[in-house]
């Protein structure tokens, strides 16, 4: 073998490094930003698989676990259905039907990417499940997922920690860009998704001058009312006689200047 002569490279390995270029005297050739553009230069470029986008390759592990809570088998199967892939990825559905289960199911199953959370539960009724799941996992990225379009509500939810809401009555490609637009909140590398359907747009409206001035309680029975639920019903789930509830129900009334209970509701479709 001649001297200077190199030996053939060994079969299936792909030489990846380099001798620092004569047009760059004196670069730090281990920094971060050295080490970075290598990576860029050629440990991507032989990562390429012809015909998949970058975000297959370099994604390590494609598929998005998410999961469902809501009481509904045939809602559960249908969101099944129409969202069992997203951009090419496989989406792994895990299910619970009640508050209580959705809680325990996301602390034993590892890296769930986002919650889809129904508002009325065997458990619980309204907003109250959001802030109870948060509290038991404040880093879970939860979305509602409700009938329930009352612009109240939305905004109740976003206040409180839901990162979106999707609605129960759209079309399936509208289910499905807004679980695109939570799971991958920017868009992933290559794919078009947007934000923009995490939350309904909703006008400015007076009345939520006027909501905005609300205490905790009186705010927390508001949205229980707009919900369906009976005073016997917010009775229970806040702990209040039914008496007291009656009471914060006529002054919501009083304080939002509207006629009947029926009335405020139609204020907030």
């Amino acid at each position: 073998m001649a001297k200077n002569s190199q030996p053939p490279p060994t079969a299936g390995v792909t030489k990846v490094t380099r001798d620092p270029p004569a047009s760059e005297p004196g670069v730090d050739w281990f920094s971060a930003d050295s080490c970075a553009r290598k990576i860029t230069d050629w440990v991507v470029p032989q990562c390429a698989t012809p015909g998949l986008p970058t975000f297959h390759r370099l994604t390590m592990n494609p598929k998005r676990k998410v999961l469902l809570v809501d009481d509904h088998e045939l809602v559960r199967l249908g969101v099944r259905t129409s969202c069992s892939e997203l951009f090419d990825m496989p989406i792994e559905w895990y299910e619970a039907q009640t508050l209580q289960d959705a809680v325990r199911t996301y602390a034993q199953t590892p890296d769930i990417d986002a919650v889809l959370l129904d508002l009325n539960l065997a458990d619980c009724k309204g907003l109250q499940g959001l802030r109870m799941f948060l509290q038991a996992h404040p880093k879970a990225r939860v979305a509602v997922f409700s009938g329930t379009q009352d612009e109240f509500v939305v905004r109740q939810a976003r206040a409180r920690g839901a990162v979106g809401y999707i609605g129960k009555g759209g079309v399936a490609s509208q289910l499905r860009e807004g679980l695109s637009s939570l799971l991958w909140p920017s868009g992933p590398a290559g794919l078009r998704s947007s934000s923009a359907g995490l939350f309904p747009r909703m006008p400015a409206s007076a009345m939520y001058d006027r909501v905005a001035e609300l205490g905790p309680r009186h705010l927390e029975i508001l949205e229980l009312v707009l919900s369906g639920c009976t005073n016997q019903e917010i009775s229970h789930s806040t702990k209040l006689s039914l008496g007291t509830v009656k009471n914060y129900v006529s002054s919501l009334l009083l304080a939002l200047d509207v006629r009947s209970r029926a009335h405020l509701i139609s204020l907030f479709r």
